[in-house]
């Protein structure tokens, strides 16, 4: 009876050796190319979040918009997201982001903020943020990216800026616009507090989201864009830019990619921002990792 056990184990055994090989080879490629988190020293506290319910809001979109030969005001939309926003309560911390660069998947940032949990990572490009989102979503359960220009504004709500001249689009006059954008500039001025500060201390609009049009304008995905308008309004022509993008705080500024310090002439036009950080959205698709995967192992 010994022996027919033994033999019965040892088959069971055999028979099931395949499927344990052809797991144990699915979860490596699922942690190299992304679908599982990798464990390691990214393992770090997910950021805090706050969930925006989908509402109903207006929305002036990013870009440079001409009519006639005449810079005008963006449209105004009426956007309806159909999904809740998750993203970040705060920006990503200095700390936080740091350890993306003692992982090896960051550059080091330009700024003298130092290392800590409650200070925001400035001095970091638009691909900086992106590896930084790419390496927390390699690490943790969840995939995160930077938001788009429209969704900091459903996010950012009453605190997101409008960046309209509220010149007549029809006027032939270019003494209006000049004139419009002098003093749209000149209110720009210096902030007095140009110096990064500790997480909280501009406030929270009402979502719960904190510090937005601060002194540290965010890096989105919406790249700059000019756009030719026909006489009713329509789109006649248009041209992205994606080595540069939208830079949101306390005003629009289109930034290149590689830019850190945009106070150095990174600033394509107008009044440069203070600093540069960024925050992250979450998506919550059920494809989310899977299409992330896909990405970086077509980069």
């Amino acid at each position: 009876m010994l022996s027919v056990r033994t033999n019965h184990s040892v088959s069971a055994l055999s028979l099931m050796l395949p499927g344990i090989l052809l797991l144990g080879l699915a979860g490596t490629l699922a942690l190299r190319t992304g679908v599982l988190p990798q464990p390691g020293v990214a393992l770090v506290a997910t950021p805090e979040t706050i969930v925006v319910e989908p509402r109903t809001f207006r929305y002036r979109q990013a870009g440079e918009f001409f009519k006639a030969g005449f810079a005008v005001d963006a449209p105004m939309l009426e956007v309806a997201p159909g999904e809740p926003l998750t993203i970040t309560k705060y920006q990503i911390s200095a700390a936080d982001y740091d350890r993306c660069v003692a992982d090896g998947a960051c550059p080091a940032r330009e700024s003298t903020i130092p290392s800590l949990q409650d200070m925001p990572a400035t001095g970091v490009s638009y691909d900086d943020a992106e590896a930084y989102a790419a390496w927390l979503s390699r690490h943790d359960n969840a995939v995160w990216s930077l938001p788009s220009d429209e969704q900091l504004a459903f996010a950012a709500g009453s605190k997101f800026p409008d960046d309209a001249l509220g010149v007549d689009p029809d006027s032939k006059n270019p003494a209006l616009r000049w004139l419009a954008d002098y003093q749209r500039e000149a209110a720009r001025k210096a902030s007095r507090e140009p110096a990064p500060q500790p997480f909280g201390h501009f406030g929270e609009n009402e979502y719960g989201l904190a510090d937005f049009g601060g002194n540290v304008w965010e890096w989105t995905t919406t790249c700059n864009r000019r756009v030719n308008l026909g006489t009713s309004g329509e789109v006649v022509e248009e041209v992205e830019s994606c080595g540069i993008y939208v830079a949101s705080g306390k005003h629009r500024a289109p930034l290149s990619a590689f830019v850190r310090e945009p106070k150095g002439g990174g600033c394509s036009v107008g009044t440069p921002p203070d600093n540069v950080g960024f925050r992250l959205v979450r998506d919550d698709r059920w494809f989310a990792r899977l299409f992330f995967a896909f990405r970086q192992t077509s980069l």
